[in-house]
């Protein structure tokens, strides 16, 4: 988990500024939404799948 330290002579929206950065940063919502509900496995290598089919299609073109 990222964490910010609000500088001195620093105003409150800037320090929250560079906490959104830091945590987009780092993934953490999206490792929130992506464990929000239970996954199979096997849903899990059905959308990996899709996924890679879908890039693959998008890179002939």
């Amino acid at each position: 988990m990222p964490k910010t330290i609000v500088r001195e002579n620093e105003s409150i929206e800037d320090a929250l500024k560079r906490f959104k950065r830091d945590v987009s940063r780092a993934g953490t919502l999206a490792e929130v939404r992506k464990r929000e509900h239970f996954l199979k496995p096997s849903d899990i290598r059905k959308m990996k799948k899709r996924a890679a089919k879908k890039g693959g299609y998008r890179k002939s073109f």
